[in-house]
């Protein structure tokens, strides 16, 4: 990958970022909510595979507002399971992609390795974000940072790691 894709990236993640934040932030009425969704669309646009994009800024608004409706629905349904009968259950393939599964593995290997190449303070944010789910306010009460550090830490850990899976493509 070049450093001219990568700076293009990570130039659009950082120009839409806050944008993207706050159009979420007022469609799901929580903030938390809105940051994971954000995170999930710039993860989905940083390691789009050989996909051109002519418009990244509505392809980013497009898929931010996909993952709210998601989120939205699952926010519903929550706690409104239906019971089904045995008989409605579909078999699921058993069968293994073997090849799907090694490409999964390796590019979880390139993750944690990515991650642990954060400096310490980035990583630390990172890991009580994405793996423990606190929220920035816990996060920042933790760390004793801003918020606006912490979102900083955040933003910083996400371009790191997409370059890193950009350029095992």
């Amino acid at each position: 990958m070049s450093d001219v894709a990568f700076v293009s990236v990570s130039g659009l993640i950082e120009a839409y970022y806050g944008e993207l934040r706050s159009y979420a932030s007022r469609k799901l009425g929580n903030a938390a909510a809105a940051e994971d969704v954000v995170q999930e669309a710039c993860l989905r646009f940083a390691s789009a595979p050989g996909e051109t994009i002519d418009n990244p800024r509505a392809w980013l608004y497009r898929v931010v507002g996909n993952l709210v409706i998601d989120q939205l629905r699952r926010e519903r349904s929550f706690g409104h399971v239906v019971p089904q009968q045995p008989d409605d259950f579909e078999v699921a393939d058993e069968t293994v992609d073997l090849e799907r599964q090694l490409v999964a593995k390796q590019r979880l290997a390139l993750l944690a390795k990515a991650v642990e190449e954060l400096p310490p303070r980035c990583r630390e944010c990172f890991v009580l974000r994405r793996y423990d789910d606190l929220s920035q306010e816990e996060i920042a009460n933790r760390m004793g940072i801003s918020r606006n550090m912490v979102e900083k830490h955040l933003r910083q850990a996400l371009i790191h790691c997409t370059a890193r899976l950009r350029e095992a493509d």
